[in-house]
């Protein structure tokens, strides 16, 4: 998991700064400044969790700490990224207000994956 992992937060970070640059440069005169303002928070929190996935690869090299719950933790990373970052990006292009309904289900997995990552903190046998 540690290499796919690894290589997922690599692209989703790149896709990040992709979408920053997008929305300051395409979008800035097509996007009304709430919609300018969802897609960046949509793009700000994709980097923040795909630096954290990237954390968790680095994390599942140590063997004192278990796996299991860092594993758990990249996945709810993952899902969070589609869910929360996916819907805002969604909303903020087509303007279809309930896709932000599902949102929130992305903020329960990113704190899913952030608990996860405590308790292997916990668990850790260093």
């Amino acid at each position: 998991m540690v290499r796919i992992f690894l290589a997922i937060a690599a692209i989703l970070a790149g896709l990040a700064v992709a979408a920053g640059a997008f929305a300051s440069h395409a979008l800035r005169d097509k996007l009304s400044d709430r919609a300018l303002e969802i897609f960046e928070t949509a793009s700000r929190y994709q980097m923040y969790h795909a630096l954290a996935l990237l954390l968790v690869a680095v994390l599942l090299t140590q063997v004192a700490i278990p796996s299991a719950l860092l594993n758990t933790a990249g996945y709810a990373f993952l899902a969070g990224i589609v869910l929360f970052s996916g819907s805002l990006y969604a909303l903020s292009l087509s303007g279809i207000k309930w896709l932000g309904a599902i949102t929130p289900l992305g903020g329960v997995a990113f704190l899913i994956g952030w608990g996860c990552v405590a308790a292997a903190a916990r668990s850790s046998k260093f």
